[in-house]
């Protein structure tokens, strides 16, 4: 990799990481948050939803228009209304005695605000390295950011929340503010210099994509999302479980970040390992699906209960959920022109937030009248996902 782009690459990084700390900083409070706010669980889980659900509508618009006008110009406008929007759910946790509508308001403009960002990594990282090599490594390092912050969340948010529920609302504008300095200062974006494709001629082109590389784009665009799905609706479930069984504050914080550190240094090393072979991409996604479907079954038999056995469980499947990550990234993000980059990646970011979405609330549903059921389901999602990368995804066609 080039050493000079390494700091851009670095700071490009900040990004992911504070867009999952901004929402998975809150799975860990979230049964406080009930209590607080006098919410159910299902209304808790939607201030998780409520980030992902807005991005989703607005990611496709800020993939184009980060085509059109540039990476940066959409990227730090999105980090200044993360920050904004914190702030606004912290002073409302302060000012007002049930202030769940506010929160939900302001966590509808974080999410808004993340449409502009992380969704605009992949296709900035993409435009920044020539080689492929280089691209993929870079992939990896964004989505070892990314699980990184899903280890870091839960600790810092549990370790806020023992000083007070709304804590982590206010720690969201200041990890915001850092990455909008370093990326406005360090990040040297490479200029274009072809003109700007007219709109109808862009739209024209990018259906033309579609209908040459749309089976293996849409493999690549569901599997995404059903691995963000199973990823936060175990969280999700974890937290449940640790909360119901007396675990509080940073212990619990600990303990729900096993699994996911698994996830986090399976994708650094993933991401490190494939370089340019799509073939391998395409494989270590099959596997991956394959190895989390086969250790969440255990869960779903029901055979146990004992925390420590479903912890391992967890972190055992976050390592084949953590392969696919980057390869996916990957086979999407060196498949595309750059003109093009940023609308494709767009859908893959949307269809990866309508995980995240699902995740909570999914869960939150299934465990009230089964834990079990909750695994059933996340075992036929990886099932689906590792059948739909080994019959939709023909490296040969990307």
């Amino acid at each position: 990799m080039e050493k000079k782009k390494q700091r851009d690459l670095a700071s490009i990084a900040t990004i992911p990481l504070t867009m999952t700390l901004a929402n998975s900083i809150l799975i860990p409070v979230l049964p406080s948050m009930q209590k607080a706010m006098g919410i159910s669980a299902v209304q808790s889980s939607l201030l998780i939803t409520a980030y992902a659900v807005i991005a989703i509508l607005f990611i496709p618009i800020t993939g184009y228009l980060s085509d059109r006008v540039g990476r940066k110009k959409v990227i730090l406008p999105g980090l200044l209304l993360v920050a904004a929007a914190g702030a606004f759910c912290g002073w409302a946790a302060v000012a007002f005695d049930k202030p769940y509508a506010l929160v939900m308001t302001g966590r509808l403009f974080q999410g808004l605000g993340a449409a502009a960002c992380f969704p605009v990594v992949l296709p900035l990282v993409g435009d920044l390295f020539k080689k492929e090599e280089d691209v993929s490594s870079g992939l990896g390092l964004v989505e070892t950011a990314n699980t990184f912050g899903k280890v870091l969340a839960p600790i810092i948010g549990s370790a806020l929340a023992m000083w007070t529920w709304y804590m982590p609302f206010w720690f969201i504008p200041v990890f915001s503010m850092i990455s909008f300095v370093l990326v406005a200062v360090w990040v040297k974006a490479p200029k274009d210099k072809k003109p700007a494709v007219p709109f109808k001629k862009f739209v024209h082109s990018v259906v033309a994509l579609f209908h040459e590389k749309g089976r293996w784009l849409w493999g690549v665009y569901i599997s995404g999302g059903i691995n963000m799905f199973a990823i936060f609706a175990s969280l999700f479930y974890l937290s449940e479980t640790l909360e119901e069984r007396g675990s509080h504050g940073i212990l619990k914080g600990c303990l729900v970040a096993i699994p996911l550190a698994a996830l986090c240094s399976t994708s650094w090393a993933i991401g490190k390992w494939i370089g340019q072979n799509k073939k391998l991409m395409k494989w270590i996604s099959v596997i991956g699906f394959v190895e989390a479907a086969g250790c969440l079954i255990f869960l779903a038999l029901g055979r146990t209960d004992t925390l420590w056995v479903i912890i391992s469980i967890l972190f055992a499947a976050s390592i084949g959920l953590g392969a696919a990550l980057p390869s996916l990234d990957a086979l999407l993000t060196e498949g595309i022109e750059k003109e093009q980059r940023g609308t494709v990646t767009s859908f893959y970011s949307s269809i990866r937030f309508l995980g995240v979405a699902a995740g909570p609330p999914v869960a939150a549903l299934l465990i009230e009248n089964s834990k079990t059921s909750l695994f059933w389901v996340l075992t036929v999602c990886c099932t689906v996902a590792a059948l739909i990368a080994l019959f939709t995804i023909k490296p040969k066609q990307g």
